[in-house]
C-alpha cells in the first residue's frame, strides 16, 4: 500500500464540483498583451560563471532561480519548458540554459509539472546532486538520476559545507491519475559554511502556521515566496498564497527580505502578474514595512546579498 502524505492538521486541497471549475475556466480573467515581465538590462552571465565567493540570487522565471553560496551553484524546481499543459510560457527564462554556471544542486519543492520537469532535469544532467521530498527517490531512480536523497520535513543534509534543510509547505501533488500525494511537497533552507543567516525557498504554498515554525527555527534573510495562482479563492486557498497572504507570511518568517516568484511565467490560474504585484506593493505600505526589503527581481536580475 503507497503512502499518502498529508499537510499540518491534515488539511487538504479544495474540492470543487465540476460546475464550479466550469465556472472558473469560464471567466478567466484576459490577461494585458502589454504587460509582460521583463527582462532585466545587465545580465551577470560571466560573472555568475566565474563566482566562487558571492552569495547571489538570480530570478530566471516562475519558482526557478539560481542560488550561489559559499561556491555551490543550486537551481531551484528547474524548468525550463516552452509550454505548461496547453499554455505557452509567457516569458523566455532569464537566464539562458546554455549560459547557466555549472549545476552542484537541484532543489525539488514537490512532483507538479511546473517545479519538477524532467526535459530540463536530463539537460542539467546527471553531475549534479538532486535534493527531494521523501517519496520521489524512486522515480529519479528510475529515469537513472542516481545522485538523489530525499528528506523528510526538518531534515537536513550538507554538501560541500552548505546545509540544506527540508521544511514543511502546505500543498498537495500528483503527476499521474493514481499517485496523488505519494510524495511529499515543502520548501529549503539554504545555509552557507560561516553565514548567520539563510535562504529560505518556500516552494509552493498556502498560507499556513509552519512559517512561523520556520521563522522559530531559521534565522532567515531572503524569504522566496509565491504570489501567484490564488484566484478563483474557493479553488486555490488551501493550496496558494493571496499575495496579501505571501506578506503575512514574511512577516511570521521574521525575515530580513521578501522575494516574490511562482508569477508571470506560466497562466496557472485567474490572476494576473500585474494583479499580484499591485496587491503585493499595496499590502507592504499598508503595512508601513520599509521599502528597501522588498525585492521585485526582473527575468535575469541578480540580488548581491
Amino acid at each position: 500500500m503507497k503512502i499518502r502524505y498529508t499537510n499540518l492538521d491534515n488539511i487538504k486541497k479544495n474540492k470543487q464540483s465540476i460546475l464550479h471549475v466550469y465556472k472558473w475556466m469560464t471567466k478567466k480573467k484576459k490577461m494585458s498583451r502589454s504587460y509582460f515581465i521583463p527582462h532585466h538590462a545587465q545580465i551577470h552571465n560571466e560573472l555568475l560563471k566565474e563566482n566562487d565567493h558571492k552569495t547571489t540570487i538570480t530570478w530566471i522565471g516562475h519558482s526557478t532561480f539560481l542560488i550561489q553560496i559559499d561556491n555551490v551553484n543550486i537551481l531551484t524546481d528547474p524548468v525550463y519548458a516552452k509550454m505548461m499543459g496547453i499554455k505557452k510560457r509567457l516569458t523566455e527564462p532569464g537566464i539562458p540554459f546554455a549560459d547557466l554556471p555549472r549545476i552542484d544542486v537541484v532543489l525539488i519543492s514537490h512532483a507538479h509539472y511546473d517545479h519538477l520537469d524532467f526535459p530540463t532535469i536530463k539537460k542539467i544532467g546527471r553531475g549534479a546532486r538532486y535534493l527531494l521530498p521523501v517519496g520521489l527517490k524512486s522515480l529519479f531512480m528510475r529515469k537513472k538520476f542516481q545522485q538523489s536523497t530525499e528528506l523528510s520535513w526538518w531534515e537536513s543534509t550538507r554538501i560541500n559545507g552548505v546545509e540544506f534543510t527540508f521544511v514543511p509547505a502546505q500543498h498537495w501533488t500528483r503527476r499521474t491519475f493514481f499517485d496523488t500525494n505519494t510524495s511529499h511537497w515543502g520548501g529549503w533552507v539554504i545555509k552557507g559554511r560561516e553565514s548567520e543567516g539563510s535562504v529560505y525557498f518556500a516552494g509552493d504554498s498556502a498560507y499556513f502556521q509552519g512559517f512561523k515554525q520556520i521563522g522559530e527555527r531559521f534565522n532567515i534573510d531572503q524569504a522566496i515566496l509565491p504570489i501567484g495562482a490564488y484566484d478563483p479563492v474557493q479553488v486555490m486557498s488551501n493550496a496558494h498564497m493571496s499575495p496579501e497572504e505571501a506578506v503575512k507570511s514574511f512577516v511570521d518568517l521574521q525575515a530580513n527580505t521578501f522575494i516574490p516568484m511562482h508569477y508571470g511565467t506560466f497562466k496557472l490560474a485567474n490572476d494576473t502578474p500585474e494583479e499580484a504585484l499591485g496587491l503585493l506593493q499595496a499590502e507592504w505600505k499598508r503595512l508601513q514595512l520599509e521599502r528597501e526589503r522588498l525585492k521585485i527581481l526582473l527575468l535575469g536580475e541578480t540580488l548581491f546579498v
